[in-house]
Parts: C-alpha cells; sequence; structure tokens
C-alpha cells in the first residue's frame, strides 16, 4: 500500500512539474519555482518507492506478488538484489529510478546553461511521468499484493504449522499428473489468513525463485547499465525537441553532444556485457546470436553513433562562423534514438517476440500492450510532428552542398552507413510481428559490406581536412597506413586461413582505420591528451571487427566423449575427465577436466545441474582463456555407466546440421514452439516443446518429431521412434544458442558406444575461438574512447 501511494505521489509531482514547465514556457510568473519543488518531489518519491521494493525483497516479503515470483529465501545477496528488475514490473521501476536520478542531474545541468531548463525539462519530465503511469497500480505495479488476483501457490513455499488448518481445505487442489498439491491465493484465502490472525508474510516463506538462466554475476550489472542507456537516451531527445520549440539551432548541439556520448557509451557497453555474458556463461559459444531482444537494443545504439557523427560537423560548422550543417539529421536522429528505445521496449515487453526470443517477457495484457503504443506513438508524434512543423524553415536556411574530398562528407558517408545497417537490424527484428523470420545469413551478408565502409571511413575521415584536402596531400598522409594495412591484412590471409574475400576486405579497412588513428593518437598523446577521445573509440572499434574476422568461421568445435582416466586429443590439446565435483550445497556439479598442451597443464570444470525452477536441465561452460584464443568447454551430457543409455549417444546439433548413426543420416530442421511455449518455459508455467528431424536410412526418408513436455512442474520426454532404422531419439534439452541436444539409441536402449564394462563418460563441445580477445579489447577501448570524448565536450558547453 505505501508502495502504491509513494508511486501515484510521484506521478502527480511529476505531471504537475510538467505543467509548471509549461506554463513557464509560456510565460507565466512565479512557476518555475513551483516546477523545479514538483520534479525534485517526484524523483524523491521514486527513489523512496525503490527503496521499499528492495527492502521488500531483501526481507522477503513474499505478500507482494512480484517478490514471490521473482526471488527466493535461498539466493545469494547479490542475485537476491537483482530480483528487483528480473521481472517486467520491477525493471520498469528500475528504468523510471535511473530517469529520476538523470533528471535531477539534468536539472542542474540546464539551469547554468541560459533558459535551456524549461524546454528540456518540460519534455524530459513528460517522458519520467508517462515512466510512472507504467508502475501506477492500475498497469504494472510491483507492489501488488499476491492475493490481489487467483494465483497457485505450491505447497513447498507454505509454512508447514498452517498446512493442517481445516479452513485450508477449500483451497488445496491437486495435479495427479505432477503429484503436486496447490493453494490457492486469493482474497478469500487472505480473509480466512486474517481471521485466524495469520500475516501472508508467516504463511508463505519461500519464493518461486529466479529463473536458472539469469542466476549469474552478470545479472547484477548487465541489466542495469542497459537501463541508463535507455534513460540518458532521452536527453538528446529533449535537447532536439527544446530547439525546435525555440527554433534556434545555434547551442543545442555543443549542450546535447556531451550526453550523446555518454549515453551512447553507456548503452554500447551495456550491450557488448550481454554478449559477454551469452559468450562466457550461458553457453551460447558466441558473442552475438542476432537474437531480436538483442537486435532492438542494438538499432538505437547505431543511430546513436551516426548522430555523433553529424553533430561534429554541425558544431564545426558554427565554430567557424556558417550557420551549420546537418541540422534536420541531426535533430531527426537525436528525435529516433530515444523512440528506438521506446520501440525496443515495445518489442521486449509486449510479448510479441515471446516465441521469437530468449529475452522476451510474457504477454503483459491488452492494457498494458495498449499503453506501450501510447507511450511510443506520443513520443513519436511529438518529435515527427516538430520536426515537419519546422520543416519549411529548416530547409530554407540550412540546405548545402559539399566537397567530395572533405572531412564533413567523410563523417555523413559514415553516419549513413550506421543508419543501413540499424535500418538492415530493424526490418529482421520487426519480422516477428508479420509472423515471419529471418535467417542469420540476413544479418551477416548484408552488415559486412556496411561494415568496410565503416572502417575505411574512421580512418579516410581523419586524413580529410574540413571543407577541402587535396589528392596529393591525402596520398601522402595515408600512405604508410595502407601499406602497414596491406602488409597486415596479408600476414592474416596466409597465417590466419582467411580465405573469403569480403572477409579479406574487412581485415583491409579495419587496418586501415587502425594505423590512422593509431598514428594520430600517438602525436596526440604527447600533447593534448582530453582530444584522444575519437581516436581511441575508432581504434577500439577496429580491434572489435578485426577479432570479428578471427572468429567468424574460423572457430573449431569438436564434440568428444570422455572415458573417465582415459586421455583424448583434440586440437592439440590432451583431455583428460577426472570426475565430478558436488557445488553449492550440492544443487550442481563440477565436471572437472584436466587440460595438458606443451607441459602446461589447467583444469576446466563446466557445470551442469537440473534446475528446481522449471525442471530442466542446465549447462554452463567452463573457458580457459588466453591472450591469441579461448579454449571454451561446453558439457553436452553424462553417464555414470551404470544406465543402459550411456552418453556415446548424446549428441549436439545445430540447425541443418547432419549426425550418422549406425547408417542413419539424422538432420536437425528446426523447433516446433507452440504459441507461449517460449514464455510458458521461461516462467516455469506448462509447455511442450518439439525438435523437427529428417532421418534417412536405406533409402527412406522419416520425419519425426521428439519432444519435452512439461506439466505441472513434471518433465516428460517424448521420444521418436524409427522401427526400420531400430532408432530411438529423445529431445534432451535445447540451448539459447539454437542447438537441440539429443540421446540416440537402439529401441532397446543400447548406444552405438556401448561399453562392455560400465563407465563414466562426459560428453563435451570442445573449440576454439581464435583471437576473440580482440574483440573485448575493442569494446573496452571503445568505452572509454567515449568516455574521455564526453569529458572534453561537457567542458566545452561551458563556453
Amino acid at each position: 500500500m505505501v508502495g502504491n501511494i509513494l508511486l501515484t505521489l510521484a506521478l502527480f509531482a511529476g505531471v504537475f512539474s510538467v505543467l509548471m514547465y509549461y506554463f513557464t514556457y509560456r510565460g507565466y510568473q512565479n512557476t518555475l519555482q513551483l516546477a523545479r519543488i514538483g520534479f525534485h518531489a517526484s524523483a524523491i518519491f521514486v527513489l523512496a518507492a525503490s527503496a521499499l521494493l528492495l527492502h521488500a525483497i531483501l526481507t522477503h516479503q513474499y505478500q507482494y506478488k512480484y517478490v514471490y515470483n521473482y526471488s527466493g529465501s535461498d539466493l545469494p545477496l547479490g542475485l537476491l538484489m537483482s530480483t528487483f528488475y528480473a521481472g517486467q514490473e520491477g525493471s520498469f521501476m528500475l528504468w523510471t529510478l535511473f530517469t529520476a536520478i538523470i533528471g535531477l542531474i539534468l536539472l542542474d545541468y540546464t539551469s547554468k546553461r541560459d533558459n535551456l531548463e524549461i524546454r528540456v525539462m518540460m519534455i524530459f519530465g513528460l517522458s519520467l511521468s508517462l515512466l510512472l503511469m507504467m508502475v501506477n497500480p492500475l498497469l504494472k505495479s510491483p507492489f501488488s499484493y499476491i492475493w490481489s488476483q487467483p494465483d497457485f501457490i505450491d505447497w513447498k513455499h507454505i509454512n508447514s504449522a498452517y498446512l493442517s488448518l481445516p479452513a485450508l481445505q477449500n483451497f488445496t487442489f491437486s495435479d495427479p499428473q505432477s503429484n503436486k498439491q496447490f493453494i490457492q491465493m486469493s482474497k478469500e484465502l487472505y480473509a480466512v489468513l486474517t481471521a485466524n490472525n495469520i500475516s501472508v508474510n508467516d504463511f508463505i516463506i519461500q519464493g518461486k525463485g529466479l529463473n536458472p538462466l539469469l542466476q549469474n554475476f552478470w545479472m547484477q550489472i548487465h541489466p542495469p547499465i542497459l537501463f541508463i542507456g535507455f534513460a540518458m537516451s532521452a536527453v538528446p531527445f529533449a535537447f532536439a525537441i527544446s530547439a525546435l520549440l525555440k527554433n534556434d539551432y545555434k547551442d543545442w548541439v555543443k549542450q546535447s553532444l556531451p550526453w550523446v556520448l555518454a549515453g551512447t557509451m553507456v548503452l554500447g557497453s551495456a550491450i557488448m556485457l550481454g554478449g559477454y555474458w551469452a559468450y562466457g556463461v550461458l553457453g551460447w559459444g558466441g558473442y552475438w546470436g542476432w537474437d531480436p531482444v538483442e537486435n532492438s537494443s542494438l538499432v538505437p545504439w547505431l543511430v546513436g553513433v551516426a548522430s555523433i557523427h553529424t553533430l561534429l560537423v554541425q558544431k564545426k560548422a558554427q565554430e567557424k562562423g556558417g550557420s551549420g550543417r546537418f541540422v534536420k539529421t541531426n535533430l531527426i536522429l537525436c528525435i529516433m534514438t530515444y523512440v528506438l528505445v521506446l520501440y525496443s521496449t515495445f518489442l521486449t515487453r509486449s510479448g510479441i517476440l515471446g516465441d521469437a526470443s530468449v529475452h522476451s517477457f510474457v504477454d503483459p495484457g491488452m492494457t498494458v500492450y495498449l499503453f506501450l503504443i501510447l507511450f511510443l506513438g506520443l513520443f513519436t508524434v511529438i518529435g515527427i510532428g516538430m520536426i515537419i512543423y519546422r520543416w519549411k524553415y529548416l530547409t530554407e536556411h540550412y540546405s548545402f552542398e559539399e566537397n567530395v574530398l572533405s572531412r564533413e562528407l567523410a563523417l555523413f558517408t559514415g553516419s549513413v552507413a550506421l543508419l543501413a545497417s540499424a535500418i538492415i537490424v530493424l526490418v529482421g527484428t520487426s519480422a516477428p510481428i508479420f509472423g515471419q523470420t529471418v535467417e542469420l545469413k540476413f544479418y551477416n551478408e548484408l552488415n559486412l559490406p556496411i561494415a568496410i565502409v565503416i572502417g575505411l571511413v574512421n580512418g579516410l575521415s581523419l586524413l580529410l581536412k574540413w571543407k577541402y584536402s587535396g589528392k596529393e596531400q591525402l596520398w601522402k598522409q595515408s600512405q604508410f597506413s595502407l601499406i602497414a594495412s596491406f602488409v597486415l591484412t596479408v600476414l592474416v590471409v596466409v597465417f590466419g586461413g582467411v580465405h573469403d574475400l569480403m572477409l579479406i576486405v574487412l581485415t583491409f579497412s579495419s587496418a586501415f582505420s587502425l594505423f590512422v588513428n593509431g598514428e594520430i593518437a600517438y602525436k596526440i598523446f604527447k600533447g593534448k591528451k582530453s582530444y584522444l577521445g575519437a581516436y581511441v573509440a575508432h581504434i577500439g572499434i577496429a580491434l572489435f571487427l578485426i577479432g570479428v574476422v578471427a572468429t567468424a568461421g574460423h572457430s573449431d568445435q569438436k564434440q568428444i566423449d570422455l572415458v573417465k582416466g582415459e586421455k583424448i586429443n583434440v586440437f592439440g590439446y590432451d583431455l583428460t575427465f577426472s570426475g565430478y565435483t558436488p557445488i553449492e550445497n550440492g544443487k550442481k556439479y563440477a565436471f572437472n577436466v584436466v587440460i595438458a598442451k606443451d607441459g602446461s597443464v589447467r583444469k576446466a570444470s563446466p557445470v551442469m545441474y537440473v534446475a528446481e525452477f522449471n525442471n530442466s536441465l542446465m549447462r554452463e561452460p567452463d573457458i580457459l582463456v588466453g591472450l591469441t584464443k579461448d579454449f571454451y568447454v561446453t558439457p553436452v551430457g553424462y553417464s555414470d555407466g551404470t544406465e543402459e543409455q550411456s552418453a556415446g549417444g548424446a549428441v549436439s546439433l545445430s540447425k541443418g546440421e547432419t549426425y550418422n548413426y549406425n547408417g542413419a543420416e539424422i538432420v536437425f530442421k528446426e523447433f516446433n514452439f507452440p504459441k507461449d511455449a517460449m514464455s510458458s518455459m521461461m516462467g516455469g508455467g506448462d509447455f511442450q516443446i518439439g525438435a523437427k528431424l529428417s532421418v534417412a536410412f536405406n533409402g527412406k526418408t522419416f520425419d519425426v518429431e521428439p519432444a519435452i513436455k512439461s506439466s505441472g512442474g513434471k518433465q516428460e520426454f517424448i521420444p521418436a521412434k524409427i522401427e526400420d532404422a531400430d532408432l530411438k531419439i529423445d529431445l534432451a534439452n535445447l540451448d539459447a544458442g539454437g542447438k537441440v541436444n539429443l540421446n540416440i539409441t537402439t529401441l532397446d536402449g543400447k548406444t552405438e558406444h556401448a561399453a562392455a564394462t560400465p563407465k563414466e563418460i562426459l560428453t563435451v563441445e570442445a573449440s576454439i575461438k581464435p583471437f576473440i580477445s580482440l574483440v573485448w579489447i575493442g569494446v573496452i577501448l571503445m568505452a572509454a574512447g567515449f568516455l574521455v570524448a564526453a569529458f572534453r565536450r561537457s567542458k566545452e558547453s561551458l563556453a
């Protein structure tokens, strides 16, 4: 109740602040101070509500439905705190919290810069108010009581001292399939508990817990940074609308540029932290899978980076006394960055991508769905409407032509390339809305030439001068970088085994960017170090692209059976399975693999366990990190040798991959995800998921579909049987990277590799990731460069 009151007061204060800023903008007297008081009050109420929710989580107050659904008493402190934003309500609350905090910083920033505060804070305050509407008691408040709507609670979450109460019999239900009993929590049961002087918090002693896919260190870091980036994207939007309201485009660039740089740095860092999480923990084997929800965050980042380059052109032109360049472009890009963040939110939170993305939240209900559309539509109409309103004036005063050999045009070309990539990703990401999907090659093939252009422009734009550059001077300045890039490319082709023409060209363009920026950065380092930001960021991007070339298509992988105590050589490494170790009080098992090469001995300990949350087998890889390559070990299956089925029949297949078993060619075609299956699986509900396989044997083709069915918390494996091929195929599991894990045996349960004497066998997928360290080093340098540039531009904005 207190939490909902605080959020309601925050909403009223936020709306009051927006109105007071509007009245001040319209010329009313004595309203500016009221607007400031309203915004401060709104921010304080948000902070108080956030603190109250965190307190409820830390003290296990399961009378709140959100706390019960996403937290548990057995979670460590860090993960317990991260359940604050594990669900829709909490993630909106976190976004609102960061928006309020950033608003306080922005208010102080704008109040020191002419009359900027009134217009900027009016628009930014509107963003905060709409977010507060999302978490109000009528939509997605995290403070809703668990009895407000009927819900079933597992007996194991109920205090056993109260299970024998006669009054509970009318609220007890049994599931014959899972042999589980549930209590229906409702207003009626709440009344019964109250009459017996039993508090709900004493009655419910355990929550559902956190989804096992989220129980990781990076859960504590990645989402908060992502939502800081989302919150900061509203600032350039507010600056752009402010400039359009005043119809003055002289100062808004230098005032907004530090925020654009900082916001883009934060959002980009969050995206790649998510990539590292996927690579290092979730076992996808890669840092980017073109998942629709991943993409939805990438699109506004690409647009934001594009805006940085055109903003710099406008700023430079104004410093030289001109009217400015790319004014319309800059306004549109700053507006679209935030609009695309809202569109990302709509895709993620509306449930539209429920069957297309492992990140998507469940369907929030029609009311929230319509409000998300309203939120997105309102800011789109405000932004695009203001551009249309001022279009005639902008066209008359800010049209121009550029010389081909100029830095202005080079930067604009780079922005166009980034926007082209954003459009490609946006089209592919939005396809599920229309019931369509795109293959991964759609993104890879279309973005590869764009990456080449970006690499070349990253170098060329710095060699060109503003307005005009001579051809001879350009050639003279670029000689070293061209020669060095050619040499490095040849080395990559000869020693790296890169033979794809497009990848070779990408290597050259990335190397060109690396050497040009490195040479300039070296010279600047001796002088004004505050000017290093752009060059460091470009070096980071160049290293990132070279890392992409090194890992794209050049990662060796092989699935092997490791018999305990027996050595197997893979990619020059000797692997020996030495047994498993129970960890985390026996809830998980670390499978120890000794890895030796050239006298060096290290140990990898991939983890497998059955998650109580959804009764699914979970796998966590282990990585031996090296400067030039990573050795990646992903667990697939384990047999202790006492079962009829040994690990020899375990196989992991990607889409379209073929596996030969006793003369039968087994091809994994695709998953069969019924409607809402993904969201049910992620939420611990009932689901059935199948894997469509094609099996060719003795000239005949069989289409089969082994499946996993979960009902009432009990999991059932439905095998596919082919009598003609004496074949039985069980769907063991699937992973977020799109692979299917199968157990293949004969109809009598024996495998192709059945051993005469029982042996412990660990099946793993071992892979080599060459030079993937360049990807992470590149990201770190890019973020550092953005940060240095943001500090420099922040100081300039006071001038």
